[in-house]
């Protein structure tokens, strides 16, 4: 059996930042890595359906919503995968820091906080969220590789 793109990565060299994970059919996967894998920092599962609520509704909202494909954890926990069609990484890496932004100044109610609108609605955490896209923003705002290649 093919081994997928993935599980060809090597793990053990991944520091938290911004990747570019493939491309399929002009959709370019983005590798949101939040946490150093395997170093026993995981995010937990509120954490991770927190910052996709936010993410996701600003992603969608944004000025290249009709780009967006998807945005989701991984199971890992060590991140979020982000699909984007016709934009360029720049743009993407751009518009991902823009969003982290929004959540952590974001004064509102948490998005899709309701039995109505989410199956587990009760796992939602806004703080969560804000404590989460800041240490990630500050990891981008570091990050000097702009062609957004993983380590090899």
């Amino acid at each position: 059996m093919e081994r997928i793109k993935s599980f060809e990565i090597n793990h053990d060299l991944l520091e938290p930042g911004f990747y570019i994970s493939r491309e399929d059919q002009g959709v370019i996967t983005y590798d949101l890595r939040t946490r150093k894998p395997n170093a026993g920092d995981y995010m937990s599962n509120l954490t991770m359906h927190s910052v996709e609520h936010m993410f996701a509704t600003f992603a969608r909202n944004s000025k290249m919503a009709e780009d967006v494909v998807y945005f989701g954890p991984m199971g890992c926990q060590t991140g979020f995968y982000f699909l984007v069609k016709n934009q360029s990484p720049v743009d993407v890496f751009a518009l991902t820091k823009d969003i982290l932004e929004k959540i952590v100044n974001h004064d509102g109610e948490m998005f899709g906080a309701s039995a109505i609108e989410c199956g587990n609605y009760r796992n939602l955490d806004l703080q969560e969220a804000k404590k989460e896209c800041r240490s990630y923003l500050e990891v981008l705002n570091r990050q000097t590789n702009t062609e957004f290649t993983y380590p090899k």
